[in-house]
């Protein structure tokens, strides 16, 4: 269970832009939810000992296939996976929330094809009926087809199509579990710049849903338009376009997004994934109307080096972890727990990002370019030894130094840390009330 506190934090700037009072943030209608992508349910082994990796990563939620062509492997005749109850007892049992994909096509109807024609859209109405009744309050999220645009983002028909299978699904979802979430979109990357994703909003289909979900990967980009801040410039941009078309805000659910750490183009290191997983998740937490981050994928899908589809994992194939699982185990309680308040500065050359809890203050900073020494200044009272956690040595959890050195002339104290790729956690106590009288700001050079 998360709790959210009325946030009253300490002021943060960069030395030429100074926030004079404490900053007051707003909590999103639904708390973040961090998640992963899995294959998992279709392993007939329900003692994988996946799940409890997972829980141990801090993961809420996990999207998976519930494939019409599993559970209809017989003409009409609709049949629940044996190991699927099992799986999702197992995540139950630890807290974790489930989101199913409806879709994919089934070779009895349409040989296979999108349910675009009626016939083939009245059999996958049923699947989605089937799959409501027997998971009923089990399942929190549903999402309507997976990638719809891949075949053709241009074609008004084929939005308008998938259009009317949303609205359709909902309803029927809706019918049978009425607290499961609804998710409609599960747009890609050439489909969110092609206006694909638009379309639906224009077409209405918010009045039916829960959420609009993207995939916005970005890892095959140019350089300098394939990291999490330039992803996040673009992301601010589609959700500015998205809620000013429907005229309201528009909950966004990046249901898949990463970066792949492969052997070939498009490809990064497992370091650099794990610094971009770190940065890409704070980078989502300050944009309000994006309510969930699920990481693709939770497990490689396989084991050679230079295919990208086996690299994106937190874990390899062995369920040995990667660099970016251990990140992610460190800073899913500050994602979970924390809001985003300011983004604190301006400098080119470093991201500075102000989150509370309501009791602590903490600042977020890293260097994405190369690292650089940072200043943190403090006027007044400053209340004990600085925390701060590397995320790039997430093994070493939170550490104290005393890193004050006061001026007792002019009644300022500084600290000095070195930012680099990976994001530093600072902790700098307590959220500041009214009539603290402190003043912080951060400065590199």
């Amino acid at each position: 269970m998360k709790h959210r506190h009325p946030i009253r934090c300490l002021a943060l700037a960069a030395a030429v832009t100074a926030l004079a009072a404490p900053a007051s943030a707003q909590p999103a209608e639904d708390p973040f939810i961090v998640g992963v992508c899995s294959h998992d349910l279709h392993l007939r082994d329900s003692t994988s000992k996946g799940v409890q990796l997972l829980r141990q990563a801090g993961i809420e939620s996990v999207r998976t296939d519930a494939h019409w062509a599993f559970l209809e492997r017989k003409r009409d005749q609709l049949k629940v996976e044996r190991h699927w109850p099992a799986y999702l007892a197992g995540n139950e049992a630890l807290g974790i929330d489930s989101l199913f994909i409806l879709g994919y096509g089934n070779r009895f109807h349409g040989a296979g094809e999108k349910p675009r024609s009626e016939p083939v859209r009245a059999a996958f109405n049923r699947y989605v009926a089937f799959t409501a009744q027997q998971f009923r309050g089990r399942i929190k999220h549903y999402e309507v087809w997976n990638e719809w645009d891949v075949e053709d983002p241009i074609d008004p028909q084929f939005s308008q199509d998938y259009a009317r299978l949303i609205t359709d699904a909902a309803g029927i979802i809706r019918q049978h579990d009425p607290d499961a979430k609804v998710l409609a979109g599960a747009v890609t990357t050439k489909g969110i710049e092609s206006g694909f994703a638009l379309r639906l909003v224009e077409a209405g289909i918010m009045q039916s849903v829960d959420g609009l979900s993207l995939h916005p990967y970005v890892h095959c980009r140019s350089r300098g338009k394939n990291t999490p801040e330039a992803w996040i410039e673009w992301l601010a941009e589609v959700d500015l376009e998205l809620s000013s078309a429907a005229n309201k805000p528009v909950p966004l659910y990046l249901t898949e997004m990463a970066w792949p750490a492969h052997q070939g183009a498009c490809g990064i290191d497992e370091t650099l994934q794990a610094a971009y997983l770190a940065r890409s998740f704070f980078l989502a937490r300050t944009l309000p109307n994006v309510r969930g981050y699920w990481w693709y994928d939770f497990r490689n899908d396989g084991t050679d080096k230079q295919e990208r589809e086996h690299n994106f994992g937190l874990v390899r194939q062995d369920y040995s972890l990667k660099p970016a699982y251990r990140v992610l185990a460190t800073i899913s309680p500050i994602i979970d727990n924390f809001q985003f308040v300011a983004r604190v500065g301006n400098s080119p050359d470093s991201i500075q990002l102000q989150f509370s809890n309501g009791q602590e203050q903490l600042l977020v900073a890293w260097a994405p370019d190369r690292p650089r020494p940072a200043t943190i200044t403090a006027t007044g009272k400053t209340a004990g030894d600085l925390k701060l956690l590397d995320t790039a040595q997430p093994d070493k959890g939170w550490t104290s130094f005393k890193a004050w050195q006061c001026t007792s002339a002019t009644g300022t104290c500084t600290a000095q840390i070195e930012l680099d790729r990976f994001p530093k956690i600072v902790s700098l106590g307590e959220a500041a009330s009214p009539d603290t009288g402190q003043a912080l700001t951060i400065s590199t050079r």
